[in-house]
């Protein structure tokens, strides 16, 4: 068994109880192919509960930072996750996505690049309309609703991939391409 097998089983054993998590639309998850996953972006635990929902193995982007820290930045590259320098196009992390996507594996990204404070869907980035555009990877829309409160229900929404081939034929730019993504990841919040 590897890490990542390990570490989903032992974070579900704990989170899927603690905070009732109730999954929905599992069934738009593609079973092969590259595959971006955008979510919302509500709490820290966002990336675990994506993870140990989402049917494949996800790979995250996260903050350098997080690779300095003892113990945890040995454990995040087993658990599939990169380093992105924050607040400027960080070149290495754009093509290490992409290498995801063209191997046929699931990319996670937060379009918002941080955390909402209200609960409410922000503005997203224009790193998740790059990696759609770029790649031919399908984009599958997820939305995260709810408190993060013990036993209080958490539900996790999978919608229909995003009809790319529109938004290609279009010749949208990144930016407009992640507003749609943002749109469909509101959609399922309703």
């Amino acid at each position: 068994m590897n890490l990542y097998s390990f570490a989903k089983g032992l974070v579900k054993s704990i989170l899927s109880p603690l905070y009732r998590i109730e999954v929905v639309g599992l069934e738009h998850f593609p079973k092969e192919g590259g595959v971006l996953l955008c979510a919302n972006h509500i709490d820290n635990l966002d990336p675990p509960v994506v993870g140990i929902t989402a049917p494949r193995p996800v790979s995250f982007m996260a903050k350098e930072e997080l690779f300095r820290v003892p113990v945890l930045g040995k454990i995040l590259p087993g658990v599939h996750a990169f380093p992105v320098k924050r607040g400027m196009s960080d070149r290495e992390a754009l093509r290490k996505g992409l290498k995801i996507l063209k191997e046929g594996n699931v990319l996670g990204l937060f379009p918002e690049g941080t955390r909402s404070k209200t609960g409410e869907i922000g503005k997203g980035l224009a790193g998740a309309g790059f990696f759609a555009l770029r790649s031919d990877a399908k984009v599958v829309p997820c939305a995260i609703i709810g408190p993060y409160k013990p036993f209080r229900k958490l539900k996790v929404v999978y919608g229909p991939p995003v009809p790319m081939e529109e938004i290609k034929e279009q010749k949208l730019n990144a930016e407009k391409t992640t507003d749609i993504i943002m749109e469909h990841i509101a959609s399922l919040m309703k």
